[in-house]
């Protein structure tokens, strides 16, 4: 716990910048550009997360079956009780909750918690359907990035509508985005000790080194395998179809992102960090600023990889037969959870439930796969803040055309301006 101090300071510090530098950043881009223009960049990114994730899942799939390493690691499995998941979760539940949190009620609370639904078994009631269980909700600890998002996405379109009346409110959130980005500056000086101390905290508590080689060996093998061959591979592929380009040389540039999404395990601590990198390589700021904060909050391909190969893995310990509907539904249901997964350490434990009821699994089999999941969890945090990054400079060189026209246009109107002016 000592160890780790300066490790959480400088996680605190991180998630102290996560929220202005995601209003500012978004409202500031959108608000700054045409709205054709923000939509055409909307639609690519969506495009391009969209077929990410998928192929995260497919690839997980395909590995899980070919490897089967539940086959290989149901002797003499030890479940970790008291690991289970702290709360019931459907498919349906997650999928609405991600769909209330899209519209917050009060932007306040919104900074500060979001809306989870909660089912509760009655009491002395052992064997009564999930339908007769107890229904209600919380305000969970945590920001609700997603509605933080669709807001400042709707407030830029609506800055960029008034035109000159919203030039000071828009002028305002410029300069908050550029004074948070600098103080991102100072916090990355502080990067490697802190994510120094993170691992070196998550190392010492290792319990069990056995478990990591032993039984969920295989398992873990697997996992890490599509972690690497899709952001190797995948990734790869997918960045040069768009750009005709080789995705190591930007990759090179960006050891700090990586070793820090590594360390701090959270896709949306390390936004400030990604941000900055990337500016820092020359992409357009106004293509960062929407871009990367949206995939933080919904594209989680190492999560959607994960949740695949992890309910097919427990279904293969269980000797649970798969059929062609059942590998289907989890790979939809995986895509789904991943997006309804909070960018938090091990946020994808709990979805992970909605998809181990795809395969007709309790909830407590999640526990078998605890002793790796720390070390997972930051493997696929990695791949996901990397598919955010290429994902920027993707968008980027397909909108080049239109967005150097946008520039030339504002360049003309100012002129314009000053000429009449003078």
């Amino acid at each position: 716990m000592y160890i780790q101090f300066p490790g959480d300071i400088f996680l605190r510090m991180l998630k102290a910048l996560i929220l202005p530098l995601i209003v500012a950043s978004i409202v500031s881009a959108i608000g700054g550009l045409d709205l054709s223009l923000s939509g055409r960049i909307g639609i690519r990114s969506i495009y391009y997360y969209a077929s990410t994730t998928i192929s995260a899942v497919i690839l997980g799939i395909i590995l899980v079956l070919i490897i089967r390493p539940g086959e290989y690691s149901s002797h003499g499995f030890v479940t970790k009780e008291s690991a289970a998941p702290a709360r019931e979760v459907t498919t349906t539940d997650t999928i609405l909750d991600l769909i209330r949190n899209v519209f917050p009620p009060n932007l306040v609370q919104a900074c500060i918690a979001q809306y989870r639904t909660i089912l509760k078994q009655p009491k002395n009631s052992t064997g009564v359907s999930i339908q007769d269980w107890e229904i209600s909700h919380e305000y969970g600890e945590g920001t609700n990035t997603l509605g933080m998002v669709v807001f400042g996405i709707v407030f830029g379109i609506a800055l960029s509508k008034m035109g000159e009346p919203g030039k000071p409110l828009l002028t305002f959130f410029d300069t908050l985005s550029e004074a948070t980005m600098l103080i991102t500056k100072w916090v990355i000086w502080v990067s490697p000790i802190g994510v120094l101390f993170l691992v070196t905290s998550k190392l010492l508590e290792i319990e069990d080194v056995g478990a990591i080689v032993g039984q969920l060996g295989l398992y873990f093998v697997t996992v890490l395998l599509g972690l690497i061959i899709h952001g190797c591979g995948t990734l790869s592929i997918i960045f040069f179809i768009c750009t005709r380009e080789l995705p190591f040389k930007m990759l090179g540039k960006m050891g700090q992102v990586l070793a820090t999404a590594f360390g701090t395990s959270s896709s949306t601590a390390t936004l400030p960090v990604t941000i900055q990198c990337l500016d820092n390589m020359g992409v357009d700021p106004r293509i960062t600023r929407f871009v990367v904060p949206i995939g933080a909050t919904i594209n989680m391909d190492g999560t959607a990889l994960y949740e695949a190969v992890a309910a097919l893995f427990i279904a293969q310990v269980r000797r649970v037969p798969l059929s062609l509907g059942n590998v289907i539904g989890v790979s939809i249901t995986a895509t789904a959870a991943s997006i309804g997964a909070a960018g938090i350490p091990q946020a994808g434990l709990v979805t992970m439930v909605m998809v181990l009821d795809t395969v007709g699994l309790p909830a407590e089999d999640v526990t078998l796969i605890i002793a790796v999941d720390w070390l997972l969890d930051r493997f696929r945090t990695t791949i996901n803040v990397m598919c955010d990054a290429l994902g920027a400079y993707v968008v980027e060189h397909l909108s080049k055309k239109e967005l150097e026209a946008s520039a030339n246009l504002q360049e003309e109107t100012i002129e314009l301006a000053r000429m009449v002016l003078s």
